[in-house]
């Protein structure tokens, strides 16, 4: 059996089956892209819980693992060579997923790499600007009486959507017929813009009807449904 005692953050957050991939989370919608990843791919997962809403990935344990305090993160017992390789960052964790199991990214080099930049834009732009929209919207930045900020990131929030909308012209996935790591570093985004921030009206979410339907496709998906839950809250 392996033995992942050597890792701190196995200290806070227990194995059980220390042979599975370790998983620590919440069900954000960085977080949800490497549960919706492992629930598409199969690969066998332990997830554990970890409450950012109680810092908790500001302790030592969690630091051990990912020095940015911010989750997700996994330890992977069967990493190159057979040895544990621990991982943060959901972007990298997407791509190590993908080429450990050799599913949902091409192997032709340049539709490979055709991927990538769209996840590594996700990553730089519709992350981060997102997010600043949810923040200047629904939470402590409602307050803040210049409008400044928010008519940034609302402006920003619809040009990066329609980037995605042209794309998704006459194509059912961002990369054509096939599913990819790339709509599953965005699907989590693009549903929390217009569900929990309440956005959707603000971006005039109605303008991006490629968008909305490349949406409804991914939520339909099974592996999609049960990924956005995990991991669930004790």
């Amino acid at each position: 059996m392996t033995d992942l005692s050597a890792f701190p953050i196995n200290s806070r957050w227990p194995a059980q089956h220390p042979d599975r991939l370790q998983l620590y989370s919440t069900a954000t919608p960085n977080g949800v892209k490497v549960s919706i990843m492992l629930e598409e791919i199969g690969l066998p997962y332990e997830a554990h819980f970890v409450n950012i809403g109680q810092d908790e990935s500001w302790t030592p344990e969690f630091l051990s693992l990912n020095p940015n305090g911010k989750i997700p993160s996994i330890i992977d017992p069967n990493g190159p060579g057979g040895k544990p390789l621990p991982l943060f960052e959901s972007g990298a964790i997407l791509l190590y997923l993908a080429e450990k199991t050799g599913k949902l990214l091409p192997t032709d080099a340049a539709l490979r790499y055709e991927t990538i930049q769209w996840v590594f834009f996700q990553m730089a732009a519709v992350g981060p600007m997102f997010g600043q929209l949810g923040f200047f919207h629904k939470f402590a930045g409602r307050e803040i009486a210049d409008k400044r900020p928010l008519e940034r990131y609302r402006n920003e929030s619809r040009r990066l959507l329609g980037v995605l909308e042209k794309r998704l012209e006459g194509r059912k996935w961002i990369m054509g017929d096939d599913y990819t790591i790339a709509d599953i570093s965005m699907l989590g985004w693009v549903r929390n813009l217009v569900g929990f921030y309440e956005a959707g009206e603000l971006v005039g979410f109605a303008d991006f009807p490629n968008v909305a339907a490349w949406l409804e496709r991914g939520l339909a998906r099974p592996a999609v449904q049960r990924g956005v839950t995990i991991p669930a809250k004790p």
